[in-house]
């Protein structure tokens, strides 16, 4: 066995951003509860090993044309040390970038040579082997030298996750309807034409969060473009439960990018509401994730927004310098 098989043993057989494999759930609308408004105007390389990361998932680089898995999730061809491209999940939950063991193998470099680091997933934490890069580039997004965990090789054909580090000063355009995937540097762009604006701010490091509302709930959601599916904490649940007199749902087993295994409770919720938007008909998973314990959002309702929701839009855009989203709803 290599290294990474037996770190790997027992891993799930999808890997989400957050670390969510589940039952396939999906939104069934996203529609505009009032016309657009007007815009608001509103990492560097790592050279030092890392000691934590979260992972929750022969075209031009300049172009960057992507397809979206059969579960909607995109992918993006990275060029690594000139060579590529190599098909990684666009992924705005991870704090940084992996590759699956294959990659390393092609670029002929050994996982024993660079330290190991703690992988943490939704429902816990491992150590996996890393690799040692000299670069790592896709349209405006150029990385140097770097260090990349070993992720397992279960992202439905991907070779790895594109993970948040080096996107600050980025915009990146994703259009779901033409499988098109562009990251190019910021030009300060406002919203045009029918598109939302949607603030956000960073939390946790590069995490996306913007404020939502759960039927009559308040609470945080952070963007994951890496995750299958919609999870909330138990704060938010809990208020449902109070706020709507929502049942419990079907439990279902929830499996991290490690070998832990929790059970949560998958509902139909109240429409998901923010700036201007509502989701109707999603279903979300509930339960007492290790992640939101990492990140300190127990007590908060928050809700982790994955692709089931996130991929009934036309195009979304994430400027991560004018902290915004723009948003097309589907035509």
């Amino acid at each position: 066995m290599t290294a990474i098989q037996r770190l790997a043993a027992f891993w799930p057989r999808v890997l989400l951003s957050a670390g969510v494999a589940l039952l396939a759930a999906r939104a069934t609308a996203v529609v505009p509860l009032t016309p657009p408004a007007a815009s608001i105007p509103v990492t560097d390389p790592i050279s030092a090993p890392l000691d934590e990361v979260t992972v929750l998932a022969p075209e031009p680089r300049y172009v960057a044309p992507t397809r979206r898995d059969r579960i909607g999730r995109i992918w993006a061809p990275v060029l690594i040390n000139g060579r590529g491209p190599f098909r990684l999940v666009l992924d705005t939950g991870a704090s940084h970038s992996g590759v699956i063991e294959r990659v390393a193998d092609q670029l002929g470099l050994r996982l024993d040579e660079s330290a190991p680091v703690l992988l943490r997933g939704v429902t816990g934490s491992m150590p996996v082997p890393t690799i040692h890069i000299n670069s790592l580039s896709v349209g405006d997004l150029e990385m140097e030298a770097t260090v990349l965990p070993i992720v397992t090789d279960a992202l439905g054909g991907a070779e790895g996750v594109l993970g948040s580090e080096g996107l600050t000063d980025k915009r990146v355009y994703i259009d779901f309807r033409h499988d098109l995937i562009m990251i190019s540097r910021s030009r300060n762009q406002r919203a045009k034409g029918l598109f939302y604006t949607v603030p956000f701010r960073f939390a946790r490091g590069n995490l996306l969060m913007i404020a939502a509302r759960v039927g009559d709930i308040d609470c945080d959601a952070i963007i994951d473009t890496g995750a299958q599916s919609s999870i909330g904490n138990l704060a938010l649940r809990r208020a449902l439960l109070r706020e709507n007199g929502m049942g419990r749902g079907p439990t279902t087993e929830i499996q991290g990018v490690t070998d832990d295994v929790q059970q949560g409770d998958f509902m139909e919720v109240p429409p998901i509401a923010f700036s201007g938007l509502k989701i109707r008909e999603a279903r979300v998973a509930f339960g007492e994730m290790q992640i939101f314990a990492h990140w300190k959002l127990t007590s908060q309702p928050t809700l982790l927004l994955g692709m089931d929701a996130l991929g009934l839009l036309d195009t979304l855009i994430i400027d991560y310098h004018r902290h915004e989203l723009q948003v097309l709803p589907a035509r």
